[in-house]
Formats: C-alpha cells, structure tokens, sequence
C-alpha cells in the first residue's frame, strides 16, 4: 500500500511540475484558452480565427511583463 502511495504521488508531481511548473498563470491561460475555443467552437468558427491569436497574445504578454518585473 505504501508503494502505490508513493507511486501515485510521484505520478502527480511529475504531472503538476511538466504542465504548471514554474509559470502557473500560463497553465491557467492555456486553460481558460481552451474553454473559451470549446464554447466558439459550435458553429463559430470565423470568431476563433480573431479571438484565440488575441488570446493566445495577452497570456504571452502578461507573462513576459510578469517575468520582467521579478528581474
């Protein structure tokens, strides 16, 4: 029982350091991103060639200004 603990929780820390690692509000952005494609998706798709590349912008802008600002 100890192993499989141990096992389940080096799983979940391998998973949580490759996708959120040191940048959580990119992970977050990467999140709301998708759920915003998945509500335009049904029928809208001329909205998605706008809206996800202005998405996809303003995440990458607050996190450069973000890392900038720790420096």
């Amino acid at each position: 029982m100890r192993i499989i603990k141990k096992t389940l929780i080096a799983f979940g820390m391998f998973w949580w350091n490759f996708l959120v690692g040191d940048t959580p509000e990119l992970f977050l952005a990467v999140v709301a991103i998708l759920g915003v494609v998945s509500i335009f998706q049904s029928g809208h798709s001329h909205v998605l060639m706008i809206v996800l590349p202005g998405l996809v912008l303003v995440a990458l802008g607050a996190s450069v200004s973000r890392a900038i600002r720790k420096r």
